[in-house]
């Protein structure tokens, strides 16, 4: 495949608009992470320097960077065109019989080839730094009393409340269920209290509700309940959270945890979505690439560049919502995973289209 000129010099322009622009959103989230973190540390004031807060940053700022991709190609998309416009280029361009959508055409497949570089390398990196990062802020959360885990026994939970250790393990968990449990409940000096084994336990909040409950202990007789009330510090949200905190797990770990999951017969939903995401990503990127382009030519230049660069960016901002939404639906089961991901992607192609039809009319 010969790359043309006017390709060759469109990809440079594009490409330092993209490094540019990322460069200006990691600086930004930079500062402002940094804030963060340091009102976090404050009540370590005496014992915690600078330079753990701007450690943590640097670690985590890559993370929070990658969810603004799809802002910064739209951004550097409106870019290259006010470039394009203001040196003439675009009718020079016009008057070499180069339509509208040779442009778009070019600019999309480098969207979609940095989109899919994102995704295997720049994402490999940043989900290890979030691992190394979450790492060492742990050690200073009021979490780290509790733990979760799960392994090939099942979800296993360490829990420390009203001066007890409980045991908690389950061998299933989906959605707001934990399925045959058994709570090992010791004193402060590692002493068996009591043994809780239950058929289910409901976790929508910290007071679980468990059904089918024995409980033994050696201070009083064995007791039986149809249903029976364990107070804890976990509910739904926190033990997701804990253990899956899936912007620190790379592709292969998120493949291996899907595997897992469904082998033990955990709800596979929020990975499914985090999955279908990255794999969407390259797409998401080429549309918002695709719409900057389209916006930035169908509005009269003279007019007002700055109304098309702020008009393009509410739209963005817009679509970025209804993409949220509809994985929101996916991970409460109002959509399928697949449809709740790609189906906006589908209208906005549509969209796209039609756009594109219209630009290369003029």
């Amino acid at each position: 495949m010969i790359i043309k000129t006017h390709e060759k010099y469109i990809l440079k322009v594009f490409s330092y608009n993209i490094i540019l622009v990322t460069s200006v959103f990691l600086i930004l989230i930079f500062f402002l992470n940094i804030l963060e973190e340091i009102k976090f540390f404050e009540s370590y004031e005496s014992e915690i320097k600078l330079a753990l807060p701007l450690f943590l940053t640097l670690l985590n700022s890559p993370s929070i960077v990658f969810e603004t991709f799809p802002f910064i190609f739209l951004i550097s998309t409106q870019l290259l065109f006010v470039n394009l416009h203001d040196n003439q280029e675009i009718t020079i361009f016009k008057n070499y019989g180069i339509k509208n959508i040779s442009l778009i055409k070019t600019l999309f497949f480098a969207s979609l080839i940095f989109g899919i570089i994102i995704c295997s390398i720049y994402y490999t990196v940043s989900s290890s730094l979030k691992h190394i990062y979450l790492g060492f802020k742990n050690n200073y959360t009021s979490d780290n009393k509790y733990l979760a885990v799960v392994n090939e026994n099942g979800l296993w939970i360490k829990d420390n409340i009203e001066n007890k250790i409980n045991i908690i393990n389950a061998e299933t968990y989906n959605n707001y269920n934990l399925k045959h449990i058994s709570i090992v409940s010791l004193d402060k000096d590692f002493n068996l209290i009591e043994t809780i084994i239950a058929e289910k336990a409901l976790i929508k909040n910290e007071n679980w509700t468990l059904t089918n409950v024995q409980i033994f202990s050696e201070s009083k007789i064995n007791e039986f309940h149809q249903k029976y009330t364990f107070n804890t510090n976990f509910d739904f949200e926190k033990i997701s959270n804990l253990f899956s905190n899936l912007s620190s797990f790379n592709l292969i770990e998120l493949r291996n945890l899907l595997k897992d999951y469904k082998s033990f017969g955990y709800s596979t939903l929020e990975i499914e979505s985090h999955l279908n995401k990255l794999y969407s990503l390259p797409i998401y990127v080429s549309i918002m690439t695709i719409l900057g382009s389209i916006f930035m030519l169908n509005v009269k230049y003279n007019k007002s560049k700055i109304f098309s660069i702020i008009s393009g960016t509410l739209i963005s901002v817009l679509i970025y919502y209804l993409n949220y939404f509809s994985n929101v639906m996916g991970v409460n089961e109002k959509l399928p995973i697949v449809a709740s991901t790609w189906f906006p992607y589908v209208i906005l192609i549509l969209i796209c289209f039609i756009g594109m039809v219209k630009i290369n009319e003029k």
